[in-house]
Protein backbone atom coordinates (compact mmCIF):
# COMPACT_ATOMS: atom_id res chain seq x y z
CA UNK A 1 0.00 0.00 0.00
CA UNK A 2 1.10 3.44 -0.41
CA UNK A 3 1.36 6.04 1.97
CA UNK A 4 0.11 9.60 2.00
CA UNK A 5 1.29 12.00 5.04
CA UNK A 6 0.71 15.58 5.81
CA UNK A 7 3.05 17.85 6.52
CA UNK A 8 2.81 21.02 8.64
CA UNK A 9 4.37 23.85 10.68
CA UNK A 10 3.63 21.56 13.57
CA UNK A 11 7.46 20.02 14.25
CA UNK A 12 6.27 18.72 17.59
CA UNK A 13 4.56 15.71 15.07
CA UNK A 14 7.29 15.59 12.83
CA UNK A 15 8.52 12.03 15.32
CA UNK A 16 4.93 10.74 14.37
CA UNK A 17 5.46 10.91 10.63
CA UNK A 18 8.70 9.82 11.06
CA UNK A 19 8.12 6.43 12.23
CA UNK A 20 5.41 6.29 10.03
CA UNK A 21 7.72 6.54 7.07
CA UNK A 22 10.53 4.40 8.57
CA UNK A 23 8.95 1.42 10.17
CA UNK A 24 6.21 1.28 7.64
CA UNK A 25 6.28 -1.44 4.54
CA UNK A 26 5.38 1.05 1.79
CA UNK A 27 5.56 0.57 -2.00
CA UNK A 28 5.76 4.71 -2.14
CA UNK A 29 5.40 7.74 -0.05
CA UNK A 30 3.57 10.82 -0.90
CA UNK A 31 4.14 13.73 1.73
CA UNK A 32 1.64 16.91 0.98
CA UNK A 33 3.49 19.38 2.71
CA UNK A 34 3.39 23.05 4.22
CA UNK A 35 6.01 24.99 1.67
CA UNK A 36 7.05 27.00 4.95
CA UNK A 37 7.87 23.19 6.41
CA UNK A 38 11.30 22.57 6.58
CA UNK A 39 11.83 19.20 4.92
CA UNK A 40 13.33 16.11 6.90
CA UNK A 41 13.12 12.85 5.09
CA UNK A 42 14.18 11.73 1.62
CA UNK A 43 14.43 8.74 0.00
CA UNK A 44 14.06 6.46 -3.09
CA UNK A 45 10.44 6.45 -2.57
CA UNK A 46 9.64 9.14 -0.78
CA UNK A 47 7.52 11.98 -3.15
CA UNK A 48 7.40 15.71 -1.40
CA UNK A 49 4.86 17.71 -2.98
CA UNK A 50 4.74 21.60 -1.65
CA UNK A 51 1.25 23.31 -1.32
CA UNK A 52 0.29 27.07 -0.77
CA UNK A 53 -1.70 27.33 2.68
CA UNK A 54 -2.20 30.49 2.09
CA UNK A 55 -4.75 29.64 -0.48
CA UNK A 56 -8.49 29.55 -0.05
CA UNK A 57 -9.82 25.58 1.15
CA UNK A 58 -11.12 25.09 -2.21
CA UNK A 59 -8.09 26.66 -4.19
CA UNK A 60 -6.13 24.51 -1.89
CA UNK A 61 -8.05 21.28 -2.67
CA UNK A 62 -7.54 22.17 -6.44
CA UNK A 63 -3.80 22.33 -5.50
CA UNK A 64 -3.49 19.09 -4.04
CA UNK A 65 -5.29 17.10 -6.39
CA UNK A 66 -3.24 18.06 -8.87
CA UNK A 67 -0.03 17.62 -7.59
CA UNK A 68 -1.10 14.43 -6.19
CA UNK A 69 -3.18 12.93 -9.03
CA UNK A 70 0.33 11.56 -11.05
CA UNK A 71 1.33 10.15 -8.13
CA UNK A 72 -1.45 8.15 -7.61
CA UNK A 73 -2.45 7.33 -10.59
CA UNK A 74 -3.04 3.43 -10.42
CA UNK A 75 -3.98 3.26 -6.80
CA UNK A 76 -7.56 2.18 -5.66
CA UNK A 77 -6.39 3.11 -1.79
CA UNK A 78 -3.85 4.51 0.39
CA UNK A 79 -2.98 4.96 3.77
CA UNK A 80 -3.55 8.48 5.30
CA UNK A 81 -1.39 10.37 8.50
CA UNK A 82 -2.75 13.42 9.65
CA UNK A 83 -0.85 13.80 12.42
CA UNK A 84 0.43 16.73 11.40
CA UNK A 85 -1.19 19.80 9.80
CA UNK A 86 -4.25 22.41 10.30
CA UNK A 87 -7.85 21.19 9.94
CA UNK A 88 -7.77 22.97 7.08
CA UNK A 89 -5.15 21.46 5.54
CA UNK A 90 -6.69 18.17 6.53
CA UNK A 91 -9.78 18.93 4.93
CA UNK A 92 -8.31 19.43 1.62
CA UNK A 93 -6.03 16.77 1.04
CA UNK A 94 -8.90 14.79 2.42
CA UNK A 95 -11.22 16.03 -0.22
CA UNK A 96 -8.76 16.31 -3.15
CA UNK A 97 -8.04 12.06 -2.36
CA UNK A 98 -11.72 11.58 -2.72
CA UNK A 99 -12.18 13.46 -6.25
CA UNK A 100 -8.87 11.51 -7.50
CA UNK A 101 -10.34 9.32 -6.88
CA UNK A 102 -9.06 6.99 -4.12
CA UNK A 103 -10.30 5.58 -0.93
CA UNK A 104 -7.97 6.45 2.65
CA UNK A 105 -7.49 4.35 5.21
CA UNK A 106 -6.42 6.19 8.28
CA UNK A 107 -2.89 5.00 9.96
CA UNK A 108 -0.83 6.10 12.81
CA UNK A 109 2.79 4.54 14.50
CA UNK A 110 1.38 3.50 17.88
CA UNK A 111 3.55 1.71 20.94
CA UNK A 112 2.39 -1.93 18.69
CA UNK A 113 4.14 -0.28 15.48
CA UNK A 114 2.15 0.80 12.42
CA UNK A 115 -2.18 0.48 13.17
CA UNK A 116 -4.78 1.73 10.93
CA UNK A 117 -7.55 3.34 13.06
CA UNK A 118 -10.29 3.32 10.71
Amino acid sequence: MNLVCFQGLDKENYPQLNALIKRGEWEKISIVKNKEADSFISGDNISSVDINSALSILELKEEIKEKLKPLLNSDFEVALSLASGSGKEHMALISALLSIPVGIRLVVYTKNGVEYIN
